[in-house]
């Protein structure tokens, strides 16, 4: 059988279904996975995609074909395989998901003992070292069959959840949560009904094919519905959450949308009044609002790379208690390191009922200076224009953590290459709007000549 080399990816295996991937990766996936993973059982769990129970009867057939149980947890969030191998001790655990992507995609996450992410491209390895017969397809598989047990591991993946807040003490917010078609639309109904919350729900009906809008939140034309429905309904906040719920952003009462790293500022807020002297990890093209309230506050900052894979590494390295970044992923030390939208979720509402301020009022202080979105350019020679802008910039303080980033005393930018395309990422930060303007036209004439 031939597996298309290109769906695996760092930390996670995602493709076009099926012209990409199909049931029979699946299946070698499923064999591969039981083999690196060395368990016993496997716990298997699956988003709303519309492919997934086709891919999820191919991935247990592998799995089973190698002599290994399967604890088959049914419709659930990303979170809920990080609950059972975190918190109920299970071996190892796969979701099927693509996460954020559009609707044709699939893919799996997977983790090994204590939530450690499976390497997908040790993965692919062991696909290739699988035995195969004359005709190409897999042989050998085990005497003794795996069996499948289902269990429905909901009511205390919620408890779970919730031993994060004092439900006793949230306030009665109306609140507007876009479930966006995803796994949040099953969910949330069970986390809701133990929070004194007046919930005005849209897009809650479970679908794949994500009729209401794209299942990224971070894309304007799906935050739409949502911010014009808090300002409607004169809601205290609204938040909209990715299918398989890892991602989520924030909307202020007056919808506007919250920068990620103002949310991380939110979060990490609460966990320092907990515990002081902890640390949070943010990455390096978040606002340098982040390291400076976090230091105000008593909490380490600690710096990592961008992408979320960076950030559980370090959260772990460095004993951080939780750690975000501009992609809307939050992580918990007290969910295994991992990250969790419910989490993020439940833990805003604590802080709203322990502050009595709306939440404009409170993300406030943090917008202090000017920021970009993140711009692309795409650059034939990456190395030759990062070469160009570490001349240009020598007078600054010029650091290599990811790309290039140079501080002033005023602004601050960061260049780095993306890993997969022929592209370069630009961040500006800077004390005035005026300045930002200025200085986004220098490095894009810089970038591009």
């Amino acid at each position: 059988m031939e597996i298309n080399s290109k769906i695996f990816k760092a930390y996670d295996i995602r493709g076009i279904y099926p012209e990409e991937l199909n049931d029979e990766a699946a299946y070698l996936i499923g064999r591969a996975f039981a083999r690196k993973a060395g368990a016993k059982r496997i716990t298997v769990g699956s988003d709303m995609r519309l492919s997934g129970p086709a891919i999820k009867k191919a991935l247990i057939h592998g799995i089973t074909d190698e002599g290994v149980d399967v604890k088959d947890i049914g419709l659930v969030p990303i979170d809920a395989i990080y609950f059972c191998v975190g918190k109920q001790r299970d071996e190892a655990g796969i979701m099927i998901t693509a996460s954020h992507n559009p609707k044709e995609y699939n893919g799996f996450k997977a983790v090994y003992k204590d939530i450690k992410p499976a390497d997908s491209l040790e993965l692919l390895e062991e696909v290739n070292n699988l035995p195969a017969s004359p005709a190409g397809g897999p042989k050998e598989t085990s005497e003794i069959k795996g069996e499948v047990f289902v269990e429905d591991i909901i009511a205390p993946y919620i408890n779970h959840i919730l031993t994060f807040v004092d439900v006793d003490k949230i306030k009665p917010f109306k609140v507007v949560i876009d479930a966006g078609n995803g796994m949040a639309g099953k969910i949330m109904p069970f986390l809701t009904e133990s929070l004194p919350l007046n919930v005005i729900p849209l897009n809650f009906k479970v679908d794949g094919s994500f009729p209401a809008h794209p299942s990224n939140p971070l894309l304007p034309e799906s935050q739409k519905e949502a911010c014009e429905t808090v300002i409607k309904e004169k809601a205290d906040f609204g938040i909209i959450m990715d299918g398989d719920t890892d991602r989520l952003i924030f909307i202020d009462e007056k919808g506007v949308v919250i920068a990620a790293d103002m949310t991380l500022l939110l979060l990490a807020k609460l966990f320092l009044e907990r515990e002081p002297g902890a640390g949070i990890v943010y990455n390096i093209i978040c606002s340098k609002a982040v390291p400076e309230f976090i230091k105000e506050w008593g909490g380490r900052p600690l710096l990592s790379k961008v992408g979320y894979t960076n950030i559980v590494p370090m959260m772990r390295e460095q004993k951080g208690i939780m750690g975000g970044e501009l992609s809307s992923h939050y992580s918990f030390r007290d969910n295994g390191y991992s990250d969790s939208g419910f989490i993020a979720f439940v833990i805003l509402l604590q802080l709203l009922s322990n502050h009595n301020q709306p939440l404009s009022e409170i993300v406030k202080p943090f917008q202090k200076y000017a920021k970009s979105p993140e711009l692309n350019f795409k650059v034939e020679d990456k190395t030759a224009v990062i070469e160009r802008v570490k001349e240009k910039y020598s007078d600054g303080k010029q650091t290599f953590l990811d790309g290039i980033s140079v501080d002033y005393k005023d602004w601050w930018f960061n260049v780095r290459p993306s890993n997969t395309e022929p592209l370069l990422r630009l961040t500006i930060e800077a004390d005035t709007q005026e300045m930002l303007d200025e200085k986004i036209k220098e490095l894009t004439k810089i970038i591009t000549k």
